[in-house]
C-alpha cells in the first residue's frame, strides 16, 4: 500500500470478493477515495473444481484437466465458466468503468480476470493469457489518456520496485 501512497486516486473500484476487497481497503485506508464493489470482476468460477488441488481435480473428473489445457480459453467445467466467459464479463465491466470515471481510478481484481482484460488490451489471443505473469498483489499500470489504451506497466511487484530479484 505505501507504494501506492502517492497516487491521488479519485475512485476505486473492486472485486466484490474478500480477498480484493480487503487489498483495496488497504491501499485505501486513510484516504477520503469512493470504493464501489463490482461483480463483473469476480474471478472465474470453477464450480465443481472449486478447492480442489489439480490431483483431486484429474481423479474426480478423468480427462477434464487436460481437456482445458487443450483450449484453456474455452473449457467450462460442468456449472463453470470459461475464460471466454470471464473475459466477456470482465471486459464488459471493465469498459463501464473506463466511461464513467476520471483521473486516476484504483481498480482491484482477480489474476484471471486481469489476465483477460490484458488480453483484450493487448490484442492477444486468449489462449495465451497464462502467458502474462499475474503474482498475488501485482500492479498493472494502464493509461487511458491516448488514442489507444497503453499498458504502461505489467506484473509490477512492489518489493522489486526497491529490491530487484537476484540472478
Amino acid at each position: 500500500a505505501s507504494v501506492l501512497a502517492g497516487i491521488p486516486f479519485e475512485s476505486a473500484v473492486s472485486s466484490d470478493l474478500a480477498r480484493c476487497l480487503e487489498t483495496a481497503r488497504i491501499i485505501l485506508a486513510g484516504r477520503d477515495v469512493p470504493l464501489r464493489t463490482e461483480a463483473g470482476l469476480r474471478e472465474i468460477r470453477l464450480w465443481e473444481w472449486e478447492g480442489l488441488t489439480v490431483a483431486e481435480v484429474r481423479k474426480r473428473f478423468p480427462g477434464h484437466y487436460e481437456a482445458r489445457g487443450e483450449d484453456i480459453a474455452g473449457f467450462r467445467p460442468s456449472g463453470g465458466e470459461s475464460f471466454h466467459d470471464v473475459e466477456k464479463r470482465a471486459v464488459a465491466a471493465f469498459e463501464a468503468i473506463v466511461r464513467t470515471s476520471r483521473g486516476e481510478v484504483l481498480v482491484v481484481a482477480h489474476g484471471g480476470v486481469n489476465r483477460c482484460l490484458l488480453c483484450h488490451l493487448l490484442g492477444m489471443p486468449l489462449g495465451h493469457l497464462f502467458r502474462l505473469g499475474q503474482e498475488y498483489a501485482c500492479l498493472n499500470l494502464l493509461d487511458f489518456s491516448g488514442d489507444i489504451p497503453t499498458v504502461a506497466g505489467l506484473n509490477i511487484r512492489p518489493g522489486h520496485l526497491f529490491h530487484p530479484p537476484r540472478p
